[in-house]
This record gives structure tokens, sequence and C-alpha cells, in this order.
């Protein structure tokens, strides 16, 4: 399978960094997803893959550069120290790496209670173009959960996270303008944490059925603005839409969450809706400031799962209109940090 590309032509960078964020979704004729331009034409991920050359001139890359041998489509286990601490991370090498082009990184970052090979079967992120991280939390059940939660092992994960990037730009050919975030539930939460602490370091975040506890992960009005794309389905038997109360803390409901992001960024108070399909809305906020951007797909009746995969992600209904893989990696393409 032909690797997804996270490069972007220099022409969509700067639609998405217009004031929306980005290529609106779809579904065509035969029920297969595509990303559709404001103007109507079609930005599929070959165009992409191909245009986006032209954006490699720019990159940014790390001391790995030149001097990496690790192979092309390998997958090992990579391990760094934080606070006298051992952690480790799954680490994926995409098929075309070739250890001297500066390469795009995503950090994948599991639910509570789930392995990362769990979340690398069932995201499909290994067929992109990217260097993926896939760490592992601390602790031990029930408190082996991401920073960010009533349940989290009490280590310092974004140290970790600090401390993985560092080893990895040491040692990869790394693009350090395009290093992005994605989490399910904790993971999800962590990644919304992760906006407020590393916004900075990290490009674009993206949360599927995020877990937020606002005791543990509160919102951040004054940090930098930074682009997000969120997926929720209102059905979630974990983490409900409407907010509740989860191991003994409460959870923010999805909409106040969204707004909260919406002021950060300095976005229109309400956003443009697009039904896509018959089951999934795309929200989008127009006119945020600088590196802000946000979008949220509201999926009817969606379980506490990851959209479009083919694999057990989770309880409840997965929706097939849309790709969460997909969607989140053309999110990525679109807002780089330079």
């Amino acid at each position: 399978m032909r690797a997804r590309s996270l490069l972007l032509a220099l022409v969509v960078v700067s639609l998405a960094l217009s004031g929306c964020a980005g290529p609106a979704a779809s579904v065509d004729g035969a029920g297969v997803l595509v990303t559709a331009s404001r103007d109507g034409g079609s930005a599929g991920a070959a165009t992409i893959a191909a245009a986006g050359q032209a954006g490699t001139s720019g990159a940014t890359g790390t001391s790995g550069c030149g001097s990496d041998a690790t192979p092309a489509g390998s997958s090992s286990t990579r391990s760094v120290s934080v606070a006298g601490v051992t952690r480790t991370a799954q680490l994926h090498v995409p098929n075309g790496y070739d250890g001297s082009t500066p390469t795009p990184v995503i950090l994948a970052f599991v639910g509570h209670g789930m392995s990362t090979q769990k979340l690398e079967g069932f995201s499909g992120f290994d067929d992109s173009d990217a260097i993926v991280f896939y760490p592992q939390p601390a602790g031990s059940a029930p408190q082996n959960g991401w920073e960010s939660a009533p349940y989290a092992s009490g280590q310092d994960d974004v140290a970790f996270v600090g401390a993985l990037l560092d080893d990895l730009e040491a040692h990869l050919c790394v693009h350090t303008a395009r290093v992005f975030a994605a989490g399910i539930s904790n993971g999800g939460g962590f990644v919304s944490l992760l906006s407020c602490r590393l916004p900075a370091r990290i490009a674009a975040f993206a949360v599927v059925s995020g877990a937020i506890y606002p005791a543990d992960d509160p919102a951040c009005p004054t940090v930098p603005a930074v682009p997000v794309v969120e997926f929720h389905g209102t059905a979630d038997p974990v983490i409900p839409y409407d907010g509740g109360t989860s191991h003994a803390a409460a959870l923010e409901p999805v909409t106040q969450w969204l707004d909260e992001q919406a002021q950060r960024s300095g976005c229109a108070s309400s956003p443009t809706r697009t039904a896509i399909g018959s089951d999934v809305t795309e929200q989008q906020w127009c006119g945020c400031q600088g590196r802000g951007a946000l979008t949220h797909y509201r999926i009817e009746g969606g379980g506490h799962t990851w959209p479009g995969a083919t694999a057990t992600s989770g309880p409840g209904v997965t929706t097939q209109t849309i790709s969460a893989t997909r969607i989140i990696e053309d999110f990525f393409a679109a807002h780089p940090l330079s």
C-alpha cells in the first residue's frame, strides 16, 4: 500500500491558514470519504502526496538526518529515562524513510487500559509517510492512565513526551515543524493537555472520544492558539457526549470543551455545520487567530470508537461514513508549525 502523505502543497496550506480548519469532508456517490476544497475541487491523498513534495525544501531537519540507518518500514521499541524512571514507546518508521529526508512524526496515545499494539492496529497510522510513536503509559492498573485523568500514574507524562522527542530528534531524521499528536479516550484527554503544555513543539492535535476531566485538564485560555480536530459519538457509553461522572470525577461536556477551544483560538463563537452522510456532522469554526483552527465531527449514535476503524476500537457503534485516520492525516498535513 502506498504511504499516505503528511506533506502538503503550499496552496492548501495557505487556504488552511486563512481562517477555517482546512478542507471540508464529504462522501462521494460510492460512500467513500473524500476531502473537498472550499472551491469545490478535490484534494485527495494522491494529489497531496504529489504536490506536497514542494513543501520539503523548507523542512527543518534534526541532528539525526544523514546519520540514521534505521531500516525503512521497521518497528522497534525505544526507551528513555525521565526522573529516574525508564519509559518506553513503540516506534514505526515508514516504508519510504531514507534517514536523510526530514520526516513528519505522529505521537499516538492509547486509551486507559489499551495496548499500544491495539491502537497501532485499528488506527492505521503505520500506512502514513510519518514516523509513528506509540508511547506506553506508566504505572499499573488501575493507576496506569495518562496525566490529565484521576487514574493517572503520577508520573510526569509531559516530560516523558519531551524526552521522547529529544531522543527521536537526536537519532532519526525528523521534520520538526511537522510533529503531531493524536489520542483516543484517556489518550485524547492527554492530547488536550499537551495542546496547553507543548504548543510550541507539537504542530497540531487530534482528539478521538476524548476523556476530558476539567479538574486534571483545565482550559488554558492564555496559551497560544493551536489547530485541533475532535471526534465524538453522541451515544458514547464511556465518555458521554454531554458530560457526566467517571472515576468519581466530573467529565466535561464536549460542547463546553469545544467552546473553550474556540475562545482560546479567537474563533467565531458558532461553527458552520455540514452534514456528511446520515450520521456525521462536521462543525468548523472560522476566523481563528494565529495558528488556531478547530473542527469537530459529531457522530450521531456513535460509540466510544475510532471512526472508520475496521478492527474493534471500543464499545458501541463505529461509523464507516468517515475515516478519522484520513481526516486526521489531512488536518495534520494542513497545519505545520511554520
